[in-house]
């Protein structure tokens, strides 16, 4: 028995690290990477490009960027209903889901950061670890149906466009989108028969159905949308880059960077849509970044900390 539990603990253990491994090394190669990119990059230019960014352009890609967060706030609204919290208000699932997405973007390893975020709002209203637990899972699960058809679309129905992003020959971006179509669609069928469920020990989740899971989708859709439509009004009227390469380089990058588990996903992201749309001057590029990383990271998490410590003060001055 002993012997048992020691080899599973050493499996746990391996797969963990294993974990890590990749994720070093992803960061690792995107750094070597930005590093050679921007080693001979015009600091002035760069400069004088986020100088000549409009307004109007700015203030466009903080509403969209308001409207993905706002969209964020939806993972943890559905999620209370799957679990049959239907009790707590949108205004809690809105402040939850805005400040753990917020700051969980930007410290790294988000889904630890943001359930700890979000067993620190919720447990005002009674939620137990496990609830949050389960919060956390059905978000997670939104966001990779959403992302996983996003991306399926992409490959299967624009190959072309996508070898601008991936690098691949069309024909097996098209192979590669049919096999993420599939798994949505195979996930789906699963769900039509009967109500279906996960269990571990004592607790039990339901899942979604498959019209609910519809819903899920659109959801994660919405969110990746929203956060592409920011990064392409910043970008520079030439070489006129579609929307349709800007959205599927923003896809890639933010799967890579959420992977990697880097805080802010900072060097893997940037890489990615640097590579991706390596047809703009670099210059260009790094400007359109640093404004996006603006308005995208540094600008809700300042927001969302003071959201937390506000609310805090009033919790301290009221007890």
């Amino acid at each position: 028995m002993v012997q048992a539990l020691s080899v599973k603990s050493r499996s746990k253990i391996s797969w963990k690290a294993i974990g890590l491994a990749l994720n070093a090394l992803v960061v690792s190669i995107a750094l070597f990477i930005l590093y050679r990119t921007l080693r001979n990059v015009d600091l002035h230019k760069v400069w004088a490009t986020m100088a000549d960014t409009s307004a109007w352009s700015v203030a466009l890609a903080g509403l969209f960027v308001a409207g993905g967060y706002m969209t964020m706030t939806l993972y943890d609204y559905f999620a209370l209903r799957t679990i049959g919290r239907d009790d707590v208000p949108y205004r809690t699932a809105a402040l939850a889901g805005f400040t753990s997405y917020a700051i969980g973007h930007n410290v790294g390893a988000a889904a630890l950061v943001a359930g700890a975020v979000r067993l620190h709002v919720y447990s005002a209203w009674g939620l137990s670890l496990v609830e949050v637990a389960k919060i956390a899972f059905i978000t997670g699960l939104t966001f990779w149906l959403g992302n996983t058809f996003a991306l399926g679309l992409a490959l299967t129905f624009a190959p072309d466009l996508s070898a601008a992003v991936t690098r691949l020959q069309p024909a097996i971006n098209q192979l590669l989108g049919a096999v993420a179509l599939t798994i949505i669609i195979a996930y789906m069928m699963w769900l039509l028969p009967a109500p279906r469920s996960l269990r571990h020990r004592e607790w039990r989740l339901g899942l979604p159905g498959a019209r609910m899971t519809l819903v899920q989708i659109g959801i994660g859709c919405l969110d990746l949308a929203a956060g592409a439509l920011a990064f392409y009004v910043l970008l520079p009227d030439e070489p006129g880059i579609g929307f349709a390469v800007v959205a599927v380089a923003f896809l890639v990058a933010t799967l890579l960077g959420f992977i990697s588990h880097a805080p802010g996903s900072l060097g893997v992201f940037d890489t990615a849509m640097i590579v991706a749309l390596s047809r703009y001057p670099t210059e260009h590029l790094v400007a359109t970044l640093l404004i996006f990383r603006c308005l995208y990271f540094v600008l809700p998490l300042v927001v969302a900390v003071a959201i937390l410590a506000a609310r805090e003060v009033r919790v301290m001055q009221c007890g």
